[in-house]
């Protein structure tokens, strides 16, 4: 299409020639990666951050995300194309400013959207026509246009005349090796036709493809399906896990033989609760916004109600298994907990079930340790506060033998489970990782 605007012209030559800076907000999980691809396609980047030390960090070509090498990370500071910092007045400085920061729930479960609002207002100083600005953070249908743009727009300059918005959906999954940024397809909405070919134009070197929809309400909306349906399907299977388990069936046989079929099912497994930075917060963004229309979200809202009471079920059959033992229940019982991460093979403990369970089983009575390969300790954090600074104990033999029982939260790749198998008292597994990898345990409970 013909762009005509001036202050999208230039833009838009600027990107096709490689010379626009790319500036990325929020140096997490989403943001670095990003980044990093970026400077791979040939692009200057600067990525901003608020946090010094992980400024600091990647400065200096450390790694900071587990599944991101250090050579890769000097590799992008090698090129002279790749700068880190703090200081957010050099957000004028950048044709294209991509908004990675994070939107998690208030303690009443409403979204909580101060990072982007902050984010918004940091950008709107240094403002200046022919720059495009891109929010990836997951949000409700509506925010780019109703938040951000207005904020924007106080400056004087009109969005789609002298700037431009666009939305597009972070889809990063940490730790997968089979897709990574750049091979995952790259939904684009743009606010306005010019908007959305500049966004396009501006994905387009950096992934394998782009999915151009027709608004940033759509893109938005992409993103809240997508996790609604993991979470909805997750909830179903948490629910048969407890229905088979009382009649004595097993949920992953089940599951595993259902998967044969080729059409018509999609599998899914149950876990011990819900984890990370977007299943369990994403749906209630949208429960949130629909109350705006009247509208109840019965079935995504029972879904949020399933998982978050798995910890729970997993304690209380914990305590079953601990029975076995002379009904001695949890009182007093020390338990090991296996993996902290909230999936396996990565080192982010975000909306960890992991951290619930450790919490029950403390309230009733249990004495907890953990052993994370990933996770040295855990972190500081207002709503898992008796758990902080709490360390990842060594495997032993004699370790393991030492706790009345072991429960598996987190199914880590670099765990010795046969050591796990040959000495624990009883096993509480609610990943299947033992029947998985053909492990004989005295005493088996899963949950």
């Amino acid at each position: 299409m013909n762009i005509e605007a001036s202050p999208a012209a230039v833009l838009e030559a600027r990107i096709a020639a490689k010379e626009a800076v790319i500036g990325v907000i929020g140096l997490g999980y989403v943001g670095l990666p990003l980044a990093l691809v970026a400077v791979e396609a040939g692009f200057p980047v600067i990525g901003f951050d608020i946090n010094p030390k992980r400024v600091a960090e990647i400065a200096a070509g450390r790694q900071v995300i587990k599944y991101i090498p250090g050579a890769r990370m000097e590799a992008a500071l090698a090129t002279s194309r790749f700068d880190v910092t703090q200081d957010f007045a050099r957000l004028g400085a950048c044709d294209a400013l991509i908004v990675c920061v994070p939107t998690p729930l208030t303690r009443q479960r409403e979204p909580d959207l101060s990072f982007v609002i902050d984010t918004a207002r940091a950008i709107a100083r240094t403002l200046r026509p022919g720059q495009i600005v891109v929010l990836e953070s997951t949000t409700w249908p509506g925010t780019t246009v109703e938040v951000v743009k207005p904020i924007l727009e106080e400056t004087g300059l009109k969005a789609g005349r002298d700037v431009f918005l666009a939305f597009s959906p972070e889809r990063e999954d940490p730790g997968n090796a089979s897709y990574s940024t750049a091979t995952i397809p790259k939904v684009v909405g743009g606010d306005g036709e010019v908007a959305g070919a500049l966004a396009q134009a501006l994905y387009a070197p950096l992934v394998s493809r782009v999915v151009p929809v027709s608004s940033t309400q759509v893109a938005e909306a992409v993103k809240l399906t997508e996790n609604i349906f993991r979470s909805v399907n997750i909830a179903l299977v948490n629910e048969l896990k407890t229905v088979y388990g009382a009649m004595g069936i097993d949920i992953w046989e089940v599951i595993e033989a259902a998967g044969t079929k080729p059409f018509g099912f999609m599998p899914f497994y149950p876990g011990p609760g819900l984890g990370g930075h977007c299943i369990p917060i994403d749906p209630f963004y949208l429960t949130w916004k629909a109350r705006e229309f009247d509208i109840e979200t019965r079935f995504i809202e029972l879904a949020g109600q399933i998982n978050t009471r798995m910890p729970y079920h997993v304690v209380d059959r914990l305590a079953e298994a601990l029975d076995t033992l002379g009904g001695r229940g949890l009182s007093g019982a020390r338990i090991l907990v296996l993996g902290v991460a909230y999936k396996k093979n990565v080192d982010d403990v975000r909306e960890s079930p992991a951290l619930k369970l450790m919490e029950l089983i403390d309230e009733r009575g249990g004495l907890c340790e953990f052993h994370d390969p990933f996770v040295a300790a855990l972190p500081s954090t207002r709503r898992h506060q008796r758990l902080n600074g709490k360390r990842s104990i060594a495997l032993t033999p004699e370790a393991v033998a030492g706790f009345d029982a072991v429960l598996v939260a987190t199914d880590h790749d670099e765990v010795d489970y046969a050591l796990v198998a040959a000495h624990a008292r009883v096993v509480v597994d609610t990943r299947n990782v033992f029947t998985r990898l053909g492990l004989p345990v005295e005493r088996l409970l899963k949950a």
